[in-house]
């Protein structure tokens, strides 16, 4: 019987020295349905783009062999490389690495795009980045309607784009089928602490918006690398939200940091999320 849901991971929740096809390998016999591929800041992973089809076909040619998919794209590049960046170069390198990645996404199968909610990163907000940021959303929006796939924002952790009332905001904008929202757990968490809201009603304001949730822990002030089921994250309450609202695509979010146990941290994040899970089914 088909599952009523998928639960993807990470994919630097592994070793960066693993090939293709160990890490696919990984995520399967940890449990899990579907990678998520990562397009970061260095130029490793934003070379990618720049894959000839010989490239893309090994990898393509991997994911059949191992019986797994790619199945969703984070594009966290778009930090450094921010699209409402006052540096007009800054903003054209990254306009071109949105586009490619969305081109790239097309020639892997992957169906899901996610892009972080920041105007910008490595700076001040001005009403002149947030200009230049819903201009290059616009553009966006428009490179994925003509390749049919669908983008959506991550849910951040600055004021910017922190919440997902924040996000449904910058989407009733641009007014795109296929622009949306894939909000990350613990993100929001943090945002309601600070400002004193209700985690759920927050996510609730994305009732059809939401394409996939991120599971990653927290705790107050602190956003990564926080091992799962020792943070403030109420994963329950927020899956059941999730799933009530609509949403069957999850990805746990972790990072190697160089432990021994980085494997056992992966199949206990995809135990513990699952153990959630499968109480809605």
């Amino acid at each position: 019987m088909m599952k009523k849901y998928k639960l993807g991971l990470y994919e630097k929740a592994m070793r960066n020295t693993m090939s293709w096809s160990e890490k696919l390998r990984c995520t399967k016999e940890c449990g899990y349905d579907y990678l998520e591929i990562c397009i970061d800041a260095t130029d490793e992973k934003i070379n990618r783009i720049f894959m000839d089809q010989r490239e893309k076909k090994e990898i393509v040619d991997t994911i059949f062999e191992e019986g797994i998919p790619i199945g969703s794209m984070s594009v966290s590049a778009l930090t450094k490389y921010a699209l409402g960046d006052p540096n007009e170069e800054i903003r054209k390198k990254a306009m071109e690495i949105a586009e490619k990645s969305i081109q790239l996404a097309v020639d892997l199968g992957v169906r899901t795009v996610m892009i972080p909610g920041y105007d910008i990163y490595f700076g001040e907000s001005t009403i002149e980045t947030k200009k230049y940021f819903l201009e290059n959303i616009k553009k966006i929006s428009e490179i994925a309607e003509r390749e049919g796939i669908l983008v959506g924002f991550e849910t951040m952790e600055n004021n910017f784009m922190n919440t997902t009332g924040k996000a449904v905001q910058y989407v009733n904008m641009v007014d795109s089928a296929y622009l949306k929202i894939y909000p990350d757990a613990g993100n929001i968490t943090n945002a309601a602490v600070d400002n004193q809201h209700d985690v759920c009603e927050d996510l609730s304001l994305g009732k059809g918006k939401l394409i996939a949730l991120h599971l990653k822990e927290t705790k107050p002030g602190r956003f990564r690398e926080v091992p799962f089921c020792t943070g403030h994250v109420p994963f329950e309450k927020i899956i059941d939200t999730a799933w009530k609202l609509g949403v069957r695509r999850y990805v746990t979010e972790l990072w190697d940091i160089g432990e021994d146990t980085w494997k056992e941290d992966i199949l206990f994040a995809s135990q513990s999320m699952r153990k959630i899970l499968d109480q809605q089914v």
